[in-house]
């Protein structure tokens, strides 16, 4: 398993661990979301941020083929934090209308509830599917 964990302190902050795509790495997809709000003190989206990268991982999981996937946590702004999903399938995600009854096929859906844009970018080798998630200034 090939992992790498980076922080830039620069202008835009960053987390990112790149692992195999399998339904394994969600947990650890969770805890580097985590562990990035943990360490900007924006620990107020945690929860949204857990459940925003399960959703984009999962999908990579499961429609990618992908061997492997990388995240990527971004501090854009302030209070502004960019999750990020690249995988190697070029195949852009499409947002479903699941019935009532279905047990699949609403991770677009909650991505949208949960942020305030997201959004994807085709590359070389794949495709970037990012997310922004944004709380209130409390200083």
């Amino acid at each position: 398993m090939t992992t790498t964990t980076a922080v830039s302190p620069i202008i835009n902050p960053e987390f990112t661990r790149t692992m195999p795509c399998t339904a394994q790495c969600v947990d650890a997809a969770r805890a580097l979301v985590h562990t990035a709000l943990a360490a900007w003190d924006l620990s107020v989206l945690a929860d949204a941020g857990a459940l925003l990268v399960s959703e984009l991982v999962t999908n990579s999981v499961r429609h990618s083929g992908s061997r492997a996937v990388r995240v990527t946590v971004t501090r854009t702004g302030r209070n502004v934090v960019r999750v990020a999903v690249v995988d190697a399938s070029r195949t852009m995600p499409e947002r479903r209308h699941p019935r009532d009854d279905a047990v699949s096929g609403r991770g677009l859906v909650i991505v949208e509830a949960l942020t305030t844009r997201w959004g994807t970018d085709p590359l070389p080798r794949g495709k970037r599917v990012w997310a922004e998630l944004t709380c209130e200034d409390t200083r």
